[in-house]
């Protein structure tokens, strides 16, 4: 499949190679330089694969003759014990890539996982799966790239592209009005504006206010269905608290469009994939 590759990927490696590598990797050192070696990766379990763009960076910078192929596409699903790829190279270059290489693919691959789960869930509703920013530092934009791998949407990446005016700030400003306006007002670029609710009458106070998108927080289906009815289509609906794979469905047959779920990226199980290297 075909997602944009976020444009600090090869920052992002970099960094993470000087934490692993430091001043040298002292183990590889007791192999010769030039001996070659190959090397298949393989999953060992279900899952659904992100990361392909990292792993091939990890290898690119620390020894751009390393062939890797690959065997799978970016955002496949794969079973249990199912090759993803094959390297030829250094077997010190091999060995010195092969755990930083892992880190981002079983990461990103965990995400994108998740995500899938919870899509499948909602498969035949009008309802979007999204991110959250309860991300890994310096990972967001890594993990949101795999959400939609998994078949996910993404929310806004950080506190510059959206405005999400919650409780705090209702209560800083005044009132759900008076924040909209000063939104409305500072916003050249027409950044999404999101406004988050916590009852009826506040939907109700938003909706008079102009708002165009609602977070519903920790709604109840009841009330989830309630504020659908009486949006009416009039703004985009966000459900949002307490959503995990045994209420996404009824949730997303309450008529929302969105629902935003963060153990997407914060909860994530790394997938388990293995390194195995051969003469």
């Amino acid at each position: 499949m075909t997602v944009p590759i976020p444009s600090e990927l090869s920052d992002i490696v970099r960094l993470a190679l000087q934490e692993d590598i430091g001043s040298g990797d002292l183990t590889a050192g007791l192999i010769p330089a030039d001996t070659v070696a190959n090397a298949t990766v393989i999953s060992r379990q279900e899952a659904v694969i992100a990361g392909i763009p990292w792993f091939n960076e990890v290898f690119k910078q620390i020894d751009p003759s390393v062939q890797i192929t690959w065997q799978v596409d970016e955002g496949s699903q794969v079973v249990a014990d199912q090759v993803l790829c094959q390297l030829q190279g250094t077997a010190r270059s091999l060995l010195t890539g092969e755990r930083s290489a892992l880190n981002f693919l079983q990461l990103l691959s965990a995400t994108a996982t998740q995500t899938r789960r919870y899509a499948d869930a909602v498969a035949g509703t009008n309802a979007k799966i999204l991110d959250t920013r309860k991300t890994i530092p310096c990972l967001r934009t890594a993990q949101k790239y795999a959400v939609r791998c998994g078949g996910g949407t993404n929310h806004r990446i950080g506190l510059f592209d959206a405005f999400l005016i919650k409780e705090n700030h209702i209560m800083a400003a005044g009132s759900i009005s008076a924040a909209l306006q000063a939104a409305q007002q500072m916003n050249p670029q027409q950044a999404p504006v999101i406004i988050e609710v916590e009852t009826l009458d506040q939907v109700q106070e938003a909706l008079n206010a102009g708002a165009v998108r609602l977070l519903l927080d920790n709604f109840s289906l009841p009330m989830l269905r309630e504020a659908v009815a009486l949006v009416n289509g009039r703004a985009k609906l966000e459900a949002s608290g307490g959503v995990d794979l045994g209420s996404i469905r009824a949730i997303a047959e309450t008529g929302v469009d969105f629902i935003s779920i963060g153990s997407l990226t914060k909860d994530v199980e790394a997938v388990d994939l293995s390194m195995r290297m051969q003469g």
